[in-house]
């Protein structure tokens, strides 16, 4: 299984880099794990829009979804006439996004597939597997496996014992940590530190931790060694471009 980082900005992109996106490709088969703020750019110097066979989003936030209507507008608008691309999603969570276009513009690109957390979904190669993750809306963390490997992403969330769960003996964990440790009062319980990222991944036994979703602005290498306080094996930082073999 082969993860290619679109971006891993938290809340808006800094220059160069975009919001959350990662292309997952195992047997010839591409998935997205969310699409946001800046992120189809990034896919399309790896692929091309009508190339994409499935879509996970995580939740409804636009730094997770946001470059979910230009890849639709690739599909719909380039000529190539690619079949529906599925789109998994919690109920309602696209219903901003999908509404930015006039009604029926891009229906003939995509098909939305709701799912509750906890459901198991399967498409291509892929089983996954899903869990829900406190945060200001709802959240699904998933659990991709292909080929005999897996690997976990949060989307975003506040620490949770489903979590461990979920990503128990994981090859990867890809994991929000918008903070190092220090979390402020009002986002304590919904989003997720790199200190506490590291102390979930430790009590999950995975095999590598991939912090994303930093403030924009956050020293990488204080993330890391916040995380590597509890979790001792390989550490890194989401940045665009780069790829993982898992």
């Amino acid at each position: 299984m082969r993860i290619t980082v679109l971006g891993g900005c938290g809340a808006w992109p800094t220059a160069g880099q975009a919001c959350s996106g990662f292309l997952v490709e195992h047997d010839g088969f591409r998935l997205l794990l969310d699409l946001g703020y800046a992120a189809l750019p990034r896919l399309l110097e790896t692929t091309a829009a009508e190339q994409v066979d499935a879509v996970v989003i995580s939740h409804g936030h636009p730094d997770h979804c946001a470059d979910l209507n230009p890849l639709l507008r690739a599909r719909a608008l380039g000529g190539h006439r690619p079949p529906l691309l599925p789109i998994h999603a919690l109920p309602g969570a696209l219903s901003a996004v999908l509404s930015l276009d006039r009604p029926g513009m891009l229906e003939e690109a995509y098909q939305v597939r709701e799912f509750e957390a906890g459901d198991r979904l399967a498409f291509g190669p892929f089983t996954v597997d899903t869990a829900l993750l406190p945060h200001w809306v709802p959240n699904a963390a998933v659990r991709v496996r292909a080929g005999g490997t897996s690997v976990t992403y949060t989307g975003d969330g506040g620490p949770s014992p489903d979590l461990v769960a979920l990503a128990r003996d994981s090859d990867l964990l890809i994991a929000e940590a918008t903070y190092p440790d220090q979390m402020p009062p009002d986002d304590a319980g919904y989003l997720t530190s790199a200190f506490q990222a590291g102390q979930q991944a430790a009590e999950a036994g995975v095999g590598q931790l991939l912090l994303t979703h930093l403030w924009p602005g956050t020293d990488p290498e204080a993330a890391v060694e916040a995380a590597g306080r509890s979790f001792r094996d390989e550490i890194a930082v989401a940045v665009g471009g780069m790829t993982v073999e898992v």
